[in-house]
């Protein structure tokens, strides 16, 4: 007979995961993290093909970023309730069907439209493949499963930019999507023949859609804000109107998660200090990538500035990538050694040090003077988002693991979006503005990306008062699942210790 809601966590020590679900997680996961680093590559390109500035189709990041914060959430609950491998397959033929609507769109709306379809999918199948790894095994064979996602995951996300550059340069942008599409549809037999249905038979049932549309509703307007106000004047009708919207969004989000039966948000969890203070560092540790990226790959690939290709430009990331990885080691003992608050203080100082460094930048500076600052500036978060990462999952109770994991990968969805909106807005007005007073195509861009690096720094910095936050943590000794943990967190929370699981879901 099937398990039920009143039986006893299982506690077998090693249950090891199905090769079935192993593949279809895994895979999915590096691809869907590989086509979210390489999306930022390929703007100048679609920008050209389409005829779009990449000021609209910074749209295609955000809006991204955008949907992915308000499903991710919701997407789990609806494999709790309707089942998890079916919401997985659903996810996946989302993905499929959204990367052939950008691959034949001539124009910006069906790039930016199939972005956005691709956030809700993509959010989907990290959220409902973690479910079935961890539904489908326990103990240390859950670990191990967990262990495979998180380096799938890590290495999607670092190898993206210079798989996309390659492909921009035999298919054209497109063909990303193209493999992408065809390597997910092999997931799709794979999951049917090869994993198992499960439930939460003890979850409400009901779901919190209102929750979710409030998300939207907070963080669109805000978005739009940043992204237009420049334009607008930050004075003006809209701009006020767009920042009031988002104020009574977030407060109808609070009210409403007060009272729904299955909050997408237990409110009673930003009680625990550790977890508000690890998930603001984890929001702006992942605006600050995703906006370092969207910057990075615009400069180097403007013909006023180095003139790379697509394939040039993801290779010069690949320092930056390397550091973070390379780091990945040392983060865990760290963390156990100083404590979790203090190596997110000391990772964030690390950041802001190399961001101050890019304030200086001039139309005279190579490449190479980039690496070291940019190194610096990666080392820096991959300090801090380790230990926070790990912190917001085991500074709760096991039963609380879920809720926590996916407060924090809410937060890298909204702090991605808010921070490419910002930093582009930055950007152009200050590249902008400079070309105004008529200084030349190369000292305006390098002064727009001077601008841009000062916001970076105010944000790093802005981490290193936040960390008084998270009070005295300390993590677990650090051992394989910490390090796929650390190298995937800047896509993705991952739990370091086995989830009991009751009736066939995570307990």
């Amino acid at each position: 007979m099937p398990p039920t809601g009143h039986e006893a966590p299982r506690t077998d020590a090693g249950k090891a995961a199905g090769r079935g679900v192993l593949f279809a997680a895994c895979v999915s996961a590096l691809v869907v993290n590989a086509n979210t680093s390489a999306v930022t590559i390929l703007l100048p390109a679609i920008s050209e093909d389409v005829g779009a500035p990449i000021d609209v189709l910074q749209w295609a990041v955000t809006g991204y970023m955008l949907v992915g914060a308000a499903v991710i959430v919701t997407s789990g609950a609806l494999g709790d309730v309707f089942g998890r491998r079916r919401i997985f397959l659903g996810g996946l033929v989302l993905f499929v069907l959204s990367c052939a609507l950008i691959a034949l769109s001539s124009g910006a709306a069906g790039v930016i439209g199939g972005r956005m379809i691709q956030g809700a999918a993509g959010s989907t199948i990290l959220a409902c493949g973690m479910s079935l790894l961890s539904v489908g095994s326990s103990g240390t064979g859950q670990m191990k499963a967990i262990t495979l996602w998180g380096a799938a995951s890590a290495i999607g996300a670092a190898v993206g930019p210079l798989v996309g550059g390659v492909l921009v340069g035999t298919t054209g942008w497109q063909g990303l999507f193209w493999i992408d599409a065809a390597i997910a549809a092999v997931c799709i037999p794979v999951t049917l023949a090869g994993v198992a249905e499960s439930r939460d038979p003890d979850r409400p049932r009901s779901i919190d859609v209102l929750g979710t549309v409030l998300v939207a509703v907070a963080l669109v307007p805000l978005v739009l804000a940043l992204s237009e106000g420049g334009d607008w004047g930050w004075v003006s009708a809209p701009t006020i109107g767009c920042l009031v919207l988002s104020v009574l969004g977030g407060a109808g989000f609070v009210a409403a998660e007060r009272r729904a039966t299955a909050p997408l948000v237990d409110l009673r969890l930003l009680r625990n200090r550790v977890l508000v203070g690890s998930t603001f560092a984890i929001l702006l540790v992942a605006g600050i990538i995703n906006a370092l990226m969207y910057l990075l790959s615009l400069y180097f690939q403007d013909p006023a500035a180095f003139g790379m290709t697509a394939l040039e430009a993801g290779l010069a990331t690949l320092p930056a990538a390397a550091a973070m990885i390379a780091v990945t080691p040392l983060i865990t003992p760290l963390a156990v050694k100083i404590g979790s608050r203090q190596a997110v203080a000391l990772g964030f100082a690390l950041a802001t040090a190399g961001a101050g460094v890019m304030i200086l930048v001039t139309a005279g500076w190579s490449y190479a003077t980039f690496v070291i600052p940019l190194m610096v500036l990666s080392v820096g978060l991959g300090f801090a988002n380790g230990p926070a990462s790990s912190a917001s999952t085991s500074a709760v109770s096991p039963d609380e693991v879920g809720q926590a994991s996916g407060i924090s990968n809410m937060a890298r969805y909204v702090g991605g979006s808010l921070a490419v909106a910002a930093a582009s807005t930055v950007f152009t007005a200050v590249t902008d503005s400079h070309a105004t007073a008529g200084e030349s195509a190369g000292d305006a861009l390098a002064a727009g990306l001077a601008g841009a690096a000062l916001l970076l720094a105010l944000l790093s910095a802005a981490g290193v008062a936040l960390a008084v936050l998270m009070g005295r943590h300390r993590g677990d000794p650090a051992g394989a699942v910490h390090l796929a943990a650390a190298a995937a967190a800047t896509s993705h929370t991952i739990p370091t210790r086995p989830v009991a699981t009751t009736g066939g879901a995570p307990a």
